[in-house]
């Protein structure tokens, strides 16, 4: 198992940048694949990013160029850059991890998650 613990939201302006963190602890932390989701007021939890075991990256059309999620696997800690933040981006950004591969945003695939962390885009 593997719990995980977000940090780094916050508020920014429109064009801003942010860092999200998300610590893990448990075994086999580079084993899992890993994703961030986020969700805006009143709607549904979606996909943003997310990276293998091997370190391939997908991103959502919609942060494609914009976001970067990287994973340091010695030190059990995911990352996402967000740069040039839109306001309707603004809402709760989860991490999530997965033990069966890798290739969707499903958030019922995604077994781990933790408890979220608040990102305030203001235009």
């Amino acid at each position: 198992q593997v719990q995980l613990v977000e940090s780094g939201g916050g508020s920014v302006q429109a064009g801003g940048s942010l860092t999200l963190r998300c610590a893990a602890s448990g075994d086999n932390f580079g084993a899992y694949c890993l994703g961030w989701f986020r969700q805006p007021p009143g709607k549904e939890r979606e996909g943003v990013a997310r990276i293998n075991s091997g370190g391939l990256k997908m991103y959502a059309d919609s942060v494609t160029d914009r976001f970067t999620i990287s994973r340091d696997n010695d030190k059990n800690i995911l990352y996402l850059r967000m740069n040039n933040l839109k306001p309707e981006e603004s809402g709760v950004y989860y991490c999530a991890a997965r033990t069966r591969n890798c290739m969707d945003f499903e958030p019922p695939n995604y077994g781990y998650w933790g408890q979220g962390t608040q990102v305030t885009v203001s235009s």
